[in-house]
């Protein structure tokens, strides 16, 4: 069972260009669509297209058209309240496959709704072997909220993974180990943001700063850079892949399908190299997609995706 939390739901409006993008002119789009959004409920939706147990929690009114049509979809959901209604985001891809997002600020979080949320997260983990704390906070939540919340599901034996950024993400490093997840999947900008670091788009300058990651008591960082494929640091050793020829359409979501991939394979007792392989093949599938559409397990080729070690002292490969 993986359960998700997404703290801060959405519904993903995407807009495809015929053009690239020119600010203050009227361009012509050659497909919109509109679907349910978040990082934790896209995973769970990997999870499901995959055929594995999945149970997604969001704080959001249970009778919204956002939970009406995942519930409709088959995903298993959870809804806490009282919440507002979920957040409008807007994507706008190009032609060669560049991407900008308009995120809404969501629906204000009272302190009342994020104790419920941790409250029933803690139970549903109790039949979970993965729980997933993945996107950014509503408008009220402290951005410390995701620290606590590791350290409340650390009575309940289900490993941790957290996918965030800005200043939650930067609250749990700061916490660090008393927070630390079992598995961090940061990008290059975000493991930059925490560690310090610059030039994260070369792979080895990317796994020695996830090394200090991990040295601070992050079981495992999954660092995704893009077209540079993604590092795997670990306290046994530290992996790059590099993604397999894609023609990208649009990017939205294909971090959340890296991060199915590592658990799907964990799932599977997969090793280290062969969990980051999974990775950038779901990653690189979701990026041919349009869209924020998830990739089903058919589409998936990690047996396209070369995986080499990284020598973690030098930096080698």
């Amino acid at each position: 069972m993986i359960v998700t939390l997404t703290a801060n739901p959405s519904i993903d409006h995407t807009v495809m260009l015929t053009s690239p993008l020119r600010r203050g002119e009227v361009l012509r789009a050659e497909g919109t669509s509109s679907q349910p959004g978040g990082k934790g409920v896209n995973i769970s939706g990997a999870a499901y297209a995959a055929g594995v147990p999945t149970r997604a929690v969001l704080p959001c009114p249970d009778l919204d058209p956002l939970v009406t049509e995942l519930r409709a979809s088959g995903l298993d959901v959870v809804t806490v309240g009282p919440a507002g209604r979920p957040r409008i985001n807007t994507t706008v891809t190009e032609p060669d496959g560049t991407t900008t997002k308009l995120n809404g600020p969501g629906a204000t979080a009272t302190p009342a709704l994020l104790d419920a949320l941790a409250t029933r997260l803690v139970q549903e983990a109790e039949l979970a072997t993965w729980v997933v704390l993945a996107g950014s906070l509503p408008p009220g939540a402290p951005a410390g909220w995701y620290a606590e919340v590791v350290g409340a599901l650390r009575t309940t034996g289900a490993r941790i993974a957290v996918d965030t950024s800005e200043a939650p993400l930067e609250a749990l490093a700061a916490g660090l180990p008393a927070g630390a997840p079992d598995l961090l999947k940061p990008n290059a900008e975000e493991l930059a943001s925490i560690t310090g670091s610059d030039r994260l788009d070369d792979p080895a300058a990317a796994a020695a700063a996830a090394r200090t990651l991990v040295e601070r008591g992050v079981s495992a960082v999954l660092a995704t850079l893009g077209g540079d494929g993604a590092v795997l640091v670990t306290a046994e050793g530290t992996w790059h892949a590099s993604p397999p020829p894609t023609d990208v359409v649009s990017t939205v979501g294909a971090g959340d399908s890296s991060l199915f991939g590592y658990l799907l394979a964990d799932l599977r007792g997969l090793s280290a190299p062969e969990r980051l392989g999974l990775a950038v093949a779901y990653g690189s599938a979701a990026a041919g997609l349009p869209g924020t559409t998830l990739p089903t397990p058919p589409q998936v080729r990690a047996d396209l995706v070369p995986v080499r070690g990284l020598d973690p002292i030098t930096g080698g490969l």
